[in-house]
């Protein structure tokens, strides 16, 4: 490798939006972050759920209504011949 051209890799301090803050390696002196595992919802367990079941219904009673238009619609085609 060549001489001083690197940039100086050094221990660093991640300080996060919660105020958690943990060491590690890096090239710059202090990174602050948004979001950590310790205040992530994914990680804390209080992550939203999506109501799946609701939305599954919504779109077969949409679905329901269509075909009763369309099928009322074919009656009154057939009426017409």
């Amino acid at each position: 490798m060549r001489e001083k051209i690197h940039p100086k890799y050094e221990e660093t301090e991640i300080r996060c939006a919660c105020g958690n803050t943990f060491k590690t390696h890096s090239t710059r002196k202090n990174i602050q972050v948004g979001i950590c595992s310790m205040c992530h919802p994914f990680y804390t367990g209080s992550q939203k759920l999506v109501d799946t079941a609701g939305r599954v219904d919504k779109f077969q009673q949409r679905m329901a209504k269509t075909l009763a238009v369309q099928a009322e619609m074919d009656s009154k085609k057939n009426k017409k011949k």
